[in-house]
């Protein structure tokens, strides 16, 4: 299906406005190819692809094809990151202990400085190791350098001159300890403020080669830091461009490999079948139908795509394949899906308690904070393997009777009794199960809500928040500004691909 797209609408809509930024912001992400890698180390959720639809015929392509186009979806995850995640940072690659390439390095390192320590322990000392070492340090040091910064690029230049430094050194004149000297204080007026203790403590070390190791050491993380710079430096940049960026490459991607919007295709028309069977009481009404009405209009374009949005966070992410478009942003919708789960908890079991409890408690604002606090403490690990639910919730059943007793007991009222307090364990217990009727309300309400809220394009007032969400506000609100957001941005750089899908499907159906 993805190979019978309007390919003329897409490639119109994803017309670059400048050329020149385009190329520039190319340049700026192509010269992070490395950045990336060290990040997807640390882990999103498997993007590993199962139960292809066969939609489109399968085509050979050379190794040039395939390395180019991992190039091209490099730099594309690699923008896209920068702009989504205001926390993105460059880390230094740290090696698994124990691992092959980490005792390789170990001991290349090691024989190296050996080698050196031989050739500074030689009477008279032999000096090309180290003359190539102070190089790469002059290299390092001019690349941290502003344009502006005329003075210390000179003073670079002037003092490790490496021909001058290379007669000293036949001459027998050569004093290794000032050239380390100078380099040490040039790194202090060049560091990040957070670098100054680690070069402070190069000045304790004596001997030569462990203070050029150290030396290199800390250089490495300058580099980081510099990186780290340059990324918040070109951030605006990207964020003006980066949608055109995105949807050229991603067009790119998809001439090469046709069949990269099957699961696209197909999570749409699982949202339009949904919502025109209307299986979920939560279907949107921003299409203008009403959610009851069979003889109500057909769902809109945008209906489908906000309802398709909701079905992510709802997604099997272990047996199911994630949309394309969207698998960028995978893990932050997995972690809005996460957040979501451990909310529906909460606010089913201060739902439970508060109808439970005497009215004038469950009114009282420090009271309700307080108990809300204590069952997110107690819920902090749910997203791990290792949590159980039930055995939370008999925990958080025990401390809400006694809180609530207490409560009740210095405001006048009679405490809960025996039966009560079962009752109330026994209904916080019933919260473990998805099939429990007050935690499928939760669930209904705040999927209600994120609907309301990302059809409402932030517009002034705010959605309502539906009875019962009350003492989760904050939180919910939270979650929804993140999903709309991640929503928005989507929809602007594929919204061309989604209108083309749609207007197929909305069609025959």
């Amino acid at each position: 299906m993805s190979e019978n797209l309007d390919k003329s609408k897409i490639n119109e809509a994803g017309k670059s406005k400048s050329n020149d930024s385009e190329q520039g912001l190319e340049d700026a992400v192509e010269g992070s190819d490395e950045a990336l890698q060290k990040e997807k180390k640390s882990g999103s959720p498997s993007t590993q692809r199962v139960q292809r639809p066969h939609s489109s015929p399968p085509r050979f392509v050379t190794a040039e094809e395939l390395l180019e186009t991992a190039k091209g979806v490099t730099n594309m995850v690699l923008a896209h990151e920068i702009v989504v995640n205001g926390d993105f940072r460059i880390k230094p690659v740290e090696l698994p202990e124990d691992s092959l390439e980490k005792r390789v390095k170990e001991i290349v390192h090691k024989a190296f400085w050996d080698c050196l320590n031989v050739q500074l322990s030689e009477d008279p000392p032999t000096y090309d190791h180290a003359i190539k070492l102070v190089g790469e340090i002059k290299e390092t040091l001019l690349s941290f350098l502003l344009p502006g910064h005329t003075r210390l690029r000179n003073q670079i230049t002037e003092v490790l001159d490496l021909d001058l430094i290379k007669q000293q050194a036949e001459n027998g004149a050569l004093d290794i300890s000032k050239l380390a000297e100078f380099i040490i204080g040039m790194m202090g007026t060049l560091c990040a403020p957070a670098r100054d203790e680690e070069v402070k403590k190069l000045k304790d070390i004596k001997e030569i080669v462990p203070l050029f190791r150290a030396i290199f050491s800390v250089l490495d993380l300058m580099k980081v830091d510099m990186a780290n710079f340059a990324v918040s430096s070109i951030r605006p940049h990207l964020m003006q461009q980066s949608v055109e960026y995105e949807r050229k490459k991603f067009q790119e991607l998809l001439e090469k490999q046709p069949n990269s919007l099957d699961f696209v295709t197909q999570w749409l028309e699982e949202a339009a079948d949904d919502l025109m069977s209307q299986k979920y009481t939560h279907a949107l009404a921003a299409g203008g139908g009403a959610a009851g009405s069979d003889d109500g209009p057909l769902p809109g374009p945008v209906a489908v795509q906000n309802y398709a949005y909701l079905k992510l966070l709802k997604w099997d992410h272990l047996q199911r394949p994630f949309p394309e478009t969207v698998l960028m942003d995978q893990s932050r919708f997995q972690e809005l899906q996460l957040r979501l789960q451990q909310l529906t908890v909460l606010g089913a079991v201060l739902l439970v308690t508060f109808s439970m409890a005497a009215s004038g408690i469950s009114s009282q604002a420090s009271f309700a904070e307080k108990l809300k606090r204590i069952v997110k403490i107690l819920l902090t690990d749910m997203h791990l393997p290792s949590f159980h639910l039930k055995d939370a919730l008999t925990t958080i059943g025990e401390k809400v009777c006694l809180e609530v007793s207490s409560c009740l007991s210095l405001c006048g009222f009679t405490p809960l009794t025996t039966d009560k307090e079962t009752v109330l364990k026994g209904q916080i217990q019933a919260v473990a199960s998805p099939d429990d009727p007050i935690r499928r309300i939760m669930d209904s309400r705040i999927l209600t809500f994120l609907e309301t809220y990302l059809a409402s394009g932030h517009q002034k007032p705010l959605p309502t928040v539906p009875g019962g969400l009350g003492p989760i506000q904050t939180e919910l609100e939270e979650v929804a500004i993140k999903f709309t957001r991640l929503v928005n941005y989507n929809k602007m750089v594929f919204s061309p691909y989604y209108d083309a899908i749609l207007s197929k499907i909305l069609v025959r159906s």
